[in-house]
């Protein structure tokens, strides 16, 4: 390798970005702060190593996206040059898995070939495990056993030590579900994606040859996003490096808003422990974000008490103070979001360069609203908001009551929620010979009927926004969102926006038309979605940035989340803080927050105190758009109990 390449590849690095690419040795826990290039320090520490005379073969980088791991790829072969060297192994967790599992398919007991179930998949086997049981979808929904099954396994349980601690019905069933789901995909030689990483486990648990083989292949590695590893993930990575101990991990326990995913904090915190002679290093230089920017990111992350202390620091100025714009209702801070966008467009700056971020999915209605409204081009990350399964369902349910000839409707939501009605009943049903139906499924369709007729009743007598919420009350979606998942609570929040959209109407065909007509809007033009501003959940945003952030709905109970009459714990409240602190480092440029002091929610108004998160942002770096006087935030004390 030319030395004259070697030596600018030093020189391109701050200090602290050298000192951690040149301790090769050892394990070494690297805090990258946002915006700090962590990607940047780890593809020049491969690079070292290699310098350095060791096998690319020898070195192994896990990532948590496939798209990470190509670019590290790519800058580490750039930096390599022609000059024929192999590739290091750079990998997702999963695709390290794979990679593993096929390699030493005999010795974990799979054929070579195996199959890799996708959530579909899965799905149809653990609905034919409850059949074979005799367990009854429609009180147990498979897509939840589902679910609860793969939270198991990311915890590193299997279905026989599930099967030894079982101490409810509710876990007996699952008990009974997951071990035929297990015999059944063994029959079909399938794994799932949690088998991926928990059967990787379980080989290098179990089998010493393939524990030795693997580590003395894999002499250095590196962990990517070390913050949001769960458990499985955490004993995989500590088998591998047991030998050598040449472990570098990466992350930053100020972003870790995935525990809801499993991604287990105390893993990064405790790595130290884990390892005596760890030598740590803080990356506190951004070249992301103005000095502004970082001083309220500082200022809001300080408070939490999990984490490793840092802060960051930039060259590029003070910058542009922080906009707080503080709206009378949703409608007018979406539409001042809007337009403040279309300004900056015509400014000049790139509309896929401005993002506007919010904590949850239903606030995308009103933007998706004032964007079309304004003709902003724009593009939704996720599901467009009349898109949702669950939005389509209930519009589905009143057009149906009010049309009992729309076959597509009827067909949609027979079944939703599930009353047993599948295939060959529906067939039965839309032939008009719905009394050769089972006694069951007779009694099903019956109270079927009822609903729609009782929605088409209180349908003539009542506004659009009073008959969306009984469609959702009368159908049992309420109860079953309400008691259901962190997904399903979503779902419900959605339907609250949807009666919140219905009050606006005194006329429900207007408010069907408007819908329809909203929807095939939203399909037009495929360029404009491409090149328009961006609109996301702050948990989408990880791991981008844009020039111009609009962070919008930052009233208590809304950001911070307070869930569904949960009690927050303090790790709770501690990862709202953190999911603000990820959001209000995307943005490069400028930051523009807001709130509205009256929001709808399920049709009723409300009137909210501000967040308590902008309390904490120094008054000298806001400057105040709104007609109520410009007074400084009243700060709100936020009291976290020890941990």
């Amino acid at each position: 390798m030319n030395p004259q390449n070697y030596n600018d590849h030093l020189e391109k690095l701050n200090p602290k970005q050298r000192e951690a690419v040149i301790a090769t040795e050892g394990p070494l826990l690297i805090v990258a702060g946002a915006g700090t290039g962590k990607t940047k320090t780890l593809t020049h520490r491969i690079y070292q190593l290699i310098h350095q005379g060791v096998h690319p073969q020898n070195i192994l980088a896990i990532t948590f996206t496939n798209k990470a791991a190509k670019e590290m790829r790519e800058r580490v072969m750039h930096m390599l040059g022609n000059q024929g060297y192999e590739t290091p192994f750079m990998k997702t967790f999963h695709s390290l898995g794979v990679y593993i599992l096929r390699r030493f398919s005999r010795e974990a007991n799979l054929k070579k070939d195996f199959a890799i179930l996708d959530t579909n998949d899965t799905q149809k086997i653990i609905k034919e495990a409850m059949e074979k049981h005799g367990i009854n979808p429609k009180i147990h929904e498979p897509k939840k056993i589902r679910s609860f099954i793969s939270s198991r396994k990311s915890d590193g349980v299997t279905a026989e030590g599930f099967s030894k601690a079982t101490h409810s019905s509710f876990t007996e069933i699952v008990s009974a579900v997951w071990l035929t789901y297990e015999e059944m995909k063994t029959k079909e030689s399938g794994v799932d994606f949690d088998d991926l990483l928990l059967k990787t486990l379980e080989l290098l648990e179990k089998n010493s040859e393939v524990r030795t083989a693997l580590q003395n292949q894999w002499k250095y590695i590196h962990i990517d996003e070390y913050q949001d590893t769960n458990k499985v993930q955490y004993d995989i990575v500590r088998l591998l490096a047991e030998k050598h101990h040449n472990l570098c991990v990466v992350g930053d326990t100020d972003q870790n808003i995935y525990s809801w995913r499993g991604a287990n904090l105390r893993n990064i915190l405790n790595f130290e422990k884990d390892y005596p002679e760890t030598q740590v290093i803080l990356l506190e230089e951004n070249y992301r974000s103005s000095k502004n920017i970082l001083t309220a990111a500082d200022e809001v992350i300080k408070k939490n008490t999990a984490r490793i202390h840092k802060t960051l620091t930039t060259q590029q100025g003070d910058g542009e103070k922080i906009n707080l714009f503080v709206s009378m209702n949703e409608a007018d801070e979406a539409f001042h979001i809007a337009r403040k966008a279309a300004d900056l467009i015509k400014e000049g700056s790139s509309p896929t360069e401005i993002a506007v971020l919010y904590r949850t999915n239903f606030q995308s209605r009103v933007l998706e609203e004032a964007f079309l409204r304004e003709n902003v081009p724009y593009q939704l990350l996720g599901t467009k908001f009349f898109e949702r399964k669950e939005i389509k369902d209930v519009v589905s349910y009143i057009r149906a009551a009010l049309n009992r000839d729309g076959l597509s409707d009827l067909k949609r939501i027979i079944n939703e929620p599930k009353r047993g009605l599948g295939p060959a009943a529906l067939i039965k049903i839309f032939a008009g010979v719905a009394h050769e139906l089972s006694p069951a499924q007779s009694r099903s369709y019956q109270t079927f009927t009822a609903i729609l007729d009782g929605i088409e009743s209180f349908s003539k007598d009542h506004t659009p926004g009073e008959l969306a919420r009984f469609v959702i009350e009368k159908t049992g979606f309420y109860d079953l969102y309400k008691n259901g998942s962190e997904e399903d609570h979503e779902r419900l929040e959605n339907l609250e926006e949807l009666v919140t959209y219905a009050t606006k109407y005194e006329d429900l065909s207007t408010m069907l038309e408007d819908i329809a007509l909203q929807s095939d809007q939203d399909q037009l033009d495929d360029k404009n979605k491409k090149d328009g501003v961006k609109l996301m959940t702050i948990h989408s945003s990880k791991g981008l940035e844009f020039d111009y952030v609009f962070i919008g709905g930052l009233e208590q109970g809304l950001f911070p989340h307070d869930g569904f009459n949960e009690k927050k714990s303090v790790e709770d409240q501690e990862e709202e803080r953190r999911l603000f602190y990820v959001a209000l480092t995307r943005a490069r440029k400028k930051l523009m927050l807001s709130y509205a002091m009256m929001r709808t929610i399920y049709g009723e108004q409300t009137f909210n105190e501000p967040s308590e998160f902008l309390a904490d942002i120094p008054n000298e770096i806001i400057e105040r758009e709104d007609g109520f006087g410009g007074a400084p935030i009243k700060p709100i004390k936020t009291v976290y109990l020890d941990w």
